[in-house]
């Protein structure tokens, strides 16, 4: 790429609240934003990124990505990243690899949610989001907690996920 086409390529800024956002259901509950991907941006490599807040005394399910390595780094709060079963703790500028096929989940049991920044190489995580999640709007209060769709393990198999604990009673 010349330095000319380079300097005609895209350039996206996004304010704090812009971009789709969603409440989650249980267990992880809180709110995802998706930031930018390859299918909202037209980018010329697959990846999407957003941020994920995980309410207190919840958890995102233990899963792995079959095709797909994921970045988190903590922006807010604490928390646990369970790896291979090993947990490590996890703070504000914390930052985990998880490459493919690695169980892996994240578990908040402080009091005060914890934020953390996702990347996910290539996308598709963006769109998981918005299927199994509710339209939030930045400020509005948080819902009663809710239940994953029915169809969740559908979902997950045509987005980004290879194994998911299906063991989690929605009764919890």
């Amino acid at each position: 790429m010349s330095v000319q086409e380079s300097q005609t390529a895209s350039v996206k800024i996004m304010g704090p609240d812009e971009g789709d956002s969603f409440w989650q259901p249980v267990p992880a509950n809180g709110f995802v934003r998706n930031i930018f991907s390859r299918h909202g941006l037209g980018a010329d490599n697959d990846f999407s990124i957003g941020t994920q807040t995980v309410a207190p005394g919840c958890f995102i399910r233990e899963h792995t990505h079959a095709h797909n390595e994921e970045i988190i780094f903590v922006v807010e709060g604490k928390g646990v990243a369970r790896v291979d079963g090993v947990e490590h703790p996890i703070e504000k500028g914390s930052a985990v690899y998880i490459g493919l096929n690695r169980r892996h989940h994240f578990l908040n049991p402080n009091p005060e949610p914890m934020t953390f920044l996702w990347i996910m190489m290539p996308g598709g995580l963006d769109r998981f989001f918005a299927e199994i999640g509710r339209p939030r709007t930045p400020g509005e209060p948080a819902p009663e907690p809710f239940p994953r769709p029915a169809n969740v393990a559908e979902i997950e198999a045509r987005t980004v996920f290879g194994w998911v604990d299906a063991s989690f009673n929605q009764k919890k």
